[in-house]
């Protein structure tokens, strides 16, 4: 097998290391980078895990092992951020099972959401499902999912923290075109968290809905980081930049991820797999430097070429 330099120093250094400080030097990855939510100074690590579509699976042992591996995998690197919801099939049935199975729950932070449009009933039965699913007594973020009958889910999910049954207050949207919407329930609400989608192809969320959460001390999760594949796809057959370097992203992956952190607005970015190697690499976006205001100006002029 052939060697680039590159690799024989790095197997070298690492060799060295080993004898110096033993095999367990080599275990244990750097912690990821955490960030602040705003409403209570919480640190949150800045790379989670949604579950829509990835966990939706029946249940088979070949189908919760990766999936399980996942979740570990997100533990062990650091992060805590589990994003999910009654809407994605089997996704908090089977995110409780593996917290369960893993002894896990206190290393979680389990966000989901109402995601019915109909009555303050309902909006209450929705979250009494979703903690017998997630087999939890308690939730770390609750969210009114799409915005959906705000005004009586976003009541019923403030009695829920004002009974300690929920820590934090948040709505959610993926969709740009409904982001009027969004921008004044944020001017007009008082909110810890909001959700969205925002990419280095899908940009809306940059100069309107970034610096109004930041401004209003609201924390941000962002969905669809990747673009529903769309990412990838433009740069499938590509190598990397070799600027990429300069800040630290090691695969396409993390050079999306570390785009997105780049903003000092956003707390936490959910994107979801069921394969371990992607959390691995996901987390290692939540390392290092990130890009600068000149190197995000080329990033994008780099996708738009591509």
């Amino acid at each position: 097998m052939d060697v680039t330099r590159k690799e024989f120093l790095g197997l070298t250094a690492a060799s060295g290391a080993a004898l110096i400080l033993g095999s367990s030097a080599l275990a244990a990855p750097a912690p990821i980078a955490r960030r602040k939510i705003p409403k209570s100074g919480e640190m949150l690590p800045v790379i989670g895990l949604g579950t829509a579509r990835t966990f939706d699976v029946e249940g088979t042992p070949e189908e919760l092992a990766p999936c399980k591996e996942v979740l570990r995998q997100l533990f062990e690197g650091g992060g805590s951020v589990i994003d999910t919801s009654p809407s994605y099939g089997e996704a908090e049935r089977v995110t409780g099972e593996l917290l369960a199975s893993l002894g896990a729950r206190d290393r979680a932070f389990i966000a989901t959401k109402i995601s019915t449009r109909g009555d303050r009933d309902e909006g209450i039965q929705s979250m009494k499902g979703s903690a017998t699913r997630l087999k939890t007594d308690h939730f770390d973020l609750m969210q009114v999912h799409n915005l959906k009958n705000l005004k009586t889910h976003l009541k019923s999910i403030r009695e829920l923290r004002d009974a300690g049954k929920t820590k934090y207050v948040g709505v959610t949207h993926f969709r740009p075109g409904a982001y009027e919407h969004l921008e004044k329930v944020l001017k007009s609400e008082t909110l810890d968290f909001v959700q969205l989608k925002y990419s280095l192809s899908t940009r809306e969320a940059e100069n309107r809905l970034l610096p109004l959460a930041k401004d209003k001390g609201v924390a941000v999760l962002i969905n669809r980081p990747y673009d529903l594949g769309r990412l990838f796809r433009a740069a499938k057959g590509k190598s990397l930049p070799p600027w990429a370097t300069d800040f630290g992203a090691e695969s396409w992956g993390q050079f999306f991820l570390k785009f997105i952190l780049s903003q000092d607005a956003v707390t936490c970015v959910i994107p979801g797999t069921r394969k371990p190697k992607h959390m691995v690499d996901n987390l290692g976006a939540g390392r290092g430097p990130l890009p600068n205001t000149k190197q995000r100006q080329i990033m994008v002029r780099f996708l738009e070429e591509l």
